[in-house]
């Protein structure tokens, strides 16, 4: 069993809750601020289910934003809502791990979480902008379902074991994150096929720190 090197956090429902949005997402948020909400829904619906056309997805939500100021979403979608106990628990694990960011959502939020917190990176799908607009182009980075990829791209370029890795989710995009990982966190877990698959089950962020603490002295 590997020492716990890298703690890894998903972004959506998971750091970061927008109550209210479907799965508590950066996307559902921004479509909502941007006043594109229920065409983004409908995008939501068609796609969710077909796993091998998210590239096409993200193409077509990022149309949705072209010619749409950013600063008018921004106000209303920052600060980012963080989850209970997420500035804490980061705090604790500062310093001692590598902390990043492995999300589908936007790197708009995903960004702005990274900074706010002091992590050491984020990776996700971007938004691209011009001139303080959207341009209606989107660049697919994290593949809602192929994030187990990118997670060992991160790990070979940071010379990271998998079984070094801590990574902490909340639905069954997850999942394949969860089977390479030497430690698999479910928080606010929103798939018992998910809860099953972790190695813990956490209520809330201020319990992350033990779990990994624990399993550092198994």
């Amino acid at each position: 069993m590997g020492e716990i090197r890298a703690v890894l956090f998903d972004l959506d429902g998971t750091l970061v809750r927008y109550h209210g949005i479907t799965f508590e997402s950066s996307w559902g948020a921004i479509a909502g601020a941007a006043g594109v909400e229920a065409a983004s829904r409908r995008l939501l619906e068609h796609y969710l289910p077909r796993r091998d056309a998210y590239a096409e997805w993200v193409r077509e939500d990022a149309a949705l934003l072209a010619g749409i100021d950013v600063a008018r979403v921004t106000a209303r979608i920052f600060p980012p809502p963080l989850a209970d106990g997420v500035r804490e628990a980061v705090v604790e694990l500062r310093g001692r791990f590598v902390l990043g960011i492995v999300s589908s959502g936007v790197d708009l939020v995903a960004d702005r979480v990274c900074a706010d917190l002091g992590l050491d990176f984020a990776v996700a799908n971007r938004l691209c902008v011009s001139g303080g607009r959207f341009t209606g182009k989107g660049e697919l980075r994290v593949d809602l379902w192929k994030k187990a990829d990118v997670v060992r791209e991160i790990a070979a370029a940071r010379g990271l074991a998998l079984d070094e890795i801590c990574y902490v989710g909340d639905h069954v995009n997850d999942l394949p994150v969860m089977g390479i990982v030497g430690l698999g966190i479910a928080v606010h877990a929103k798939d018992p096929a998910l809860e099953a698959a972790s190695a813990h089950v956490a209520s809330g962020f201020s319990e992350i720190p033990r779990l990994i603490a624990e399993h550092a002295a198994r």
